[in-house]
């Protein structure tokens, strides 16, 4: 009998201890964007939500995410905070240098992260549905940027190198292999760009001058991870 009673405490005992830990192995129900999260998110909210993304993602502490289950929570609709127009390098992956998810941001991506009517107009389509954010995203060593100071000419590339050509004469500077040139012709080259973007689309200006959304510019390092953000 005291055996029986000493056998019953210990399951007793470690029940608690059983659940909780079938709990936290649990996995937890997938954060999304919704139109109601977007419709409360503030240009600044969405802005100081990709630092503190990227601030995880330069100290390697990304979110856990459940990717499957992310799939099937907005199979039905997106609701993007933020849209950034970057370049395609692929050392520089929008959602996870900002440790994004599925549904979080519109990504639109070009070599040199350069700005035509097709990038204005995805622009335009972001904030028609809601996104609060435009983000410019350059990078250092880009591979854009130094064909256009090399004055390279391959085919449809040669028009697009064309673009950078005005961020190369604004910079001062036209040498390739100076890592430090290049840096700053590909900042100069998103100055630009947030300004153009301003010019080009009175339907984005009127939404910029309404403070109902923001534009901002940012230079990823390569080397360290790091988005540097350009606050005109």
């Amino acid at each position: 009998m005291k055996r029986t009673i000493i056998a019953i405490g210990l399951c007793l005992v470690t029940l608690p201890a059983v659940l909780a830990a079938e709990d936290a192995a649990a996995p937890a129900k997938p954060e999304i964007q919704t139109q109601k999260s977007q419709a409360a998110m503030t240009p600044a909210a969405a802005l100081e939500r990709l630092k503190d993304g990227n601030r995880r993602f330069v100290a390697n502490a990304t979110k856990r995410r459940d990717w499957s289950a992310k799939v099937i929570a907005t199979a039905s609709g997106q609701f993007p905070f933020a849209a950034v127009l970057g370049c395609m390098d692929s050392r520089a992956p929008i959602e996870i240098v900002f440790d994004q998810g599925i549904g979080d941001v519109f990504g639109v991506r070009v070599a040199g992260n350069v700005l035509n009517d097709d990038e204005l107009g995805s622009l335009e389509y972001a904030v028609k549905v809601g996104s609060k954010l435009i983000v410019v995203l350059g990078h250092t060593s880009c591979g854009a940027i130094k064909g256009a100071l090399d004055g390279v000419q391959l085919g449809n590339l040669t028009g697009l190198l064309e673009k950078i050509h005005p961020a190369v004469a604004a910079a001062g500077c036209d040498n390739a292999k100076d890592e430090a040139c290049v840096t700053h012709v590909a900042e100069m080259n998103v100055r630009l760009v947030v300004r153009e973007i301003r010019e080009k689309s009175p339907y984005l200006r009127k939404y910029l001058d309404e403070g109902k959304v923001g534009l901002v510019g940012g230079l990823y390092d390569v080397a360290t991870g790091k988005v540097t953000f350009i606050e005109n």
